[in-house]
């Protein structure tokens, strides 16, 4: 479990998803080399994108000239396995961290047990979901649920998550689909896959985050200090 007695909670950021798996990407290596703390952040896309598994190379090729409310959505690589996660009306969270041992799943489980928990004081149960047997070829990440994804009681995928491992440190990150426009979701991966979340209406993002940085300062034994990124670390993401 880690230890660190502090970790850094960056600001929630709107950015494009190249700038977004960029940050990501440079706090692993930055913690990985012990220049930084463990850290959680938040963050959206904009414009919208469909992010990919960092080995899926199979998707639709439709999906390089889709277009929502006349932006171009962008289609981005992430760092991390899995499926394709369509980013738009949802909110995605990253922990960067250290110190677990055992296996992935172990290390997605005990990641998770902030969002768990932080869900639950917001008044929303979630479950580890089970894959069935079309998860493989299935290219869209919230169409099946795995047992590192978390779904609610009536069988909504809430939050789909990825992770990346690089000598002992731990990038895990995920989309937490909030308000997924259906016209777009259909457009993507086809009407079947579609269901809208039963939230909370008085949810915003503001409120989620908050309870999730509670939730993670339980979870993770640590005090959390709230950090911007600085004009020389935005220098170093970015070139």
């Amino acid at each position: 479990m880690p230890n660190s007695k502090v970790w850094r909670l960056i600001p929630v950021l709107e950015a494009s998803g190249n700038v977004q798996m960029a940050i990501d990407r440079w706090l692993l290596e930055q913690h990985q080399s012990g220049k930084q703390p463990p850290c959680l952040r938040f963050y959206t896309w904009s414009p919208p994108a469909i992010s990919l598994g960092y080995h899926q190379r199979q998707y639709p090729e439709y999906w390089q000239h889709l277009t929502w409310k006349g932006e171009k959505l962008n289609l981005v690589r992430r760092p991390s396995g899995g499926r394709a996660v369509l980013h738009q009306g949802d909110l995605t969270y990253a922990v960067i961290t250290s110190g677990f041992t055992g296996s992935r799943v172990d290390a997605y489980q005990k990641i998770c047990e902030f969002l768990i928990q932080g869900w639950r004081s917001l008044g929303v149960e979630l479950h580890y979901g089970k894959a069935g047997r079309g998860y493989i070829h299935n290219p869209n990440c919230f169409g099946t649920a795995t047992s590192a994804d978390l779904v609610t009681a009536d069988g909504y995928k809430l939050i789909g998550s990825a992770q990346l491992r690089s000598a002992g440190a731990i990038l895990q990150h995920g989309s937490m689909r909030l308000q997924p426009d259906a016209e777009l979701f259909t457009q993507v991966f086809g009407a079947e896959s579609f269901t809208k979340p039963q939230l909370p209406q008085s949810l915003t993002v503001e409120k989620i985050i908050t309870a999730l940085t509670a939730a993670a300062s339980n979870c993770f034994a640590t005090e959390i200090e709230v950090q911007p990124l600085s004009q020389m670390e935005w220098e170093a993401i970015l070139n």
